[in-house]
């Protein structure tokens, strides 16, 4: 399996096939990963993508195996077979979520969604689906569902 991560802004695809699998199904993969880039705020996380929700929730750790906060991207992805190996290609939407051990929450790049709607990057319906997708995930979080249970079944 491989897995790709696409960007509008900056505009990459990135191969995060080096990230570890820790379980995949048709409908979550959760990966073990170190940042691609060194980072001050977080040294590790672990991810689940949630394919069939538009999620990619991810923990953050700090060197101490604390965690520091999770981080929600907004998602598509495509799904390819390249001489028999499954591609996918996980498509950040733009606008992220930041949740905090506490409850609370920050909205992230809601401005990047709007430039990229006007650079012709994605569509009306891209914008669309992620903002559906974020009010999904805001509803979760609102009603005190969040982190998903599957976050802790499918634990690292």
């Amino acid at each position: 399996m491989k897995i790709f991560r696409k960007r509008y802004i900056p505009n990459e695809i990135v191969d995060i096939s080096g990230d570890e699998v820790v379980f995949q199904d048709e409908n979550l993969i959760v990966t073990k990963w170190l940042p691609i880039k060194p980072r001050t705020d977080f040294s590790k996380g672990v991810s689940y993508t949630m394919l069939d929700k538009g999620w990619k929730i991810s923990r953050f750790y700090d060197e101490n195996n604390q965690l520091v906060y999770w981080y929600c991207d907004i998602i598509d992805y495509r799904l390819e077979e390249v001489n028999g190996e499954a591609v996918y290609t996980i498509i950040d939407l733009l606008v992220d979520v930041k949740v905090y051990d506490d409850g609370t929450y920050e909205i992230l790049d809601m401005d990047e969604l709007e430039e990229a709607l006007r650079a012709n990057l994605i569509t009306a319906q891209q914008k669309d689906m992620a903002l559906d997708k974020l009010n999904s995930l805001i509803e979760l979080i609102k009603e005190n569902k969040f982190p998903p249970k599957i976050c802790f079944e499918k634990n690292e």
